[in-house]
């Protein structure tokens, strides 16, 4: 009998930096689900549509997604993964089109954002921003435009079978994303974990925050990252999203259980294995 797929939820289409996120973490033999909007996604995976989201949930250089960490939330899916994915934003027509004939390029507004000085000495050419940069390259394709190109990556161009005109046209080389892994339930056969994400809230009170970060130090747990959010619709009240790794699971253990005493709204989010190579 043959084995089903794994089928992935990503918002986008096939080619886009989510599948490719989704290839580097499950390797290619998968399903990808499309969605038009990260929404879309979790409602994939509520319904059973698919087994598992990949979200986008932070930039290197246009910083957090805040929605998702709400969706993340209020849909209470289990974090189990991450993946890091290098940002490598390529020009790409048509074959036999060239630099010359460029009149437009088209892409989704945080891949322009990371493009402008390239742009800026190219004034002739009129940026148009769209809704995913897979997408555009499958547009050129599909109406053969030969005055438009795309900046997207190397996947989107095989796909659609265009040519890269112009490499690495980012601004900053650096840039990456990070996608989290995304399931209905907590996966209990995790043999490894190291990192966590996690969301509390505390009283408005002074050294209130201070008091679960330094339970934290206390027992050796490094805090990666924390993000705040409003509650909505009452001042003053914020949720706390901190992702956290440690090297002895006693001492994180020995975290939480503290720092339970001192929050509302406590939420391990997720529980996985560090998996931060670029």
């Amino acid at each position: 009998m043959k084995q089903k797929k794994t089928r992935v939820a990503i918002q986008g289409i096939k080619a886009s930096f989510h599948e490719e996120a989704a290839f580097k973490f499950f390797g290619k033999d998968i399903e990808t689900i499309e969605c038009n909007s990260f929404k879309q996604t979790c409602d994939s995976l509520e319904r059973k549509e698919s087994d598992f989201v990949i979200m986008a949930i932070e930039n290197s250089i246009a910083g957090s997604l805040l929605p998702n960490y709400t969706l993340i939330r209020e849909y209470n899916f289990a974090v189990v993964g991450e993946v890091y994915l290098p940002i490598q934003l390529h020009l790409m027509a048509l074959p036999g089109v060239k630099f010359e004939d460029i009149k437009y390029a088209t892409s989704h507004p945080i891949a322009i954002r990371q493009c402008v000085d390239f742009f800026d000495d190219f004034p002739h050419i009129q940026v148009i921003e769209s809704n995913d940069t897979a997408a555009c390259a499958k547009r050129i394709k599909e109406e053969q435009l030969t005055d438009t190109v795309a900046i997207a990556n190397t996947l989107a161009a095989e796909l659609y079978g265009l040519n890269i005109i112009e490499r690495r046209i980012e601004s900053n080389k650096k840039n990456y994303t990070r996608f989290l892994v995304l399931k209905q339930d907590k996966t209990e056969d995790l043999k490894e974990i190291n990192k966590a994400s996690i969301c509390f809230q505390v009283g408005n009170h002074v050294g209130a925050l201070s008091k679960v970060l330094n339970i934290f130090a206390d027992q050796d747990v490094n805090l990666t990252k924390i993000q705040s959010m409003p509650v909505l619709g009452k001042r003053n009240e914020y949720y706390f999203y901190v992702d956290m790794e440690w090297s002895n699971m006693e001492q994180y253990d020995k975290a939480i259980r503290q720092t339970l005493k001192y929050t509302v709204n406590f939420n391990i989010m997720g529980e996985y294995l560090k998996n931060d190579k670029v």
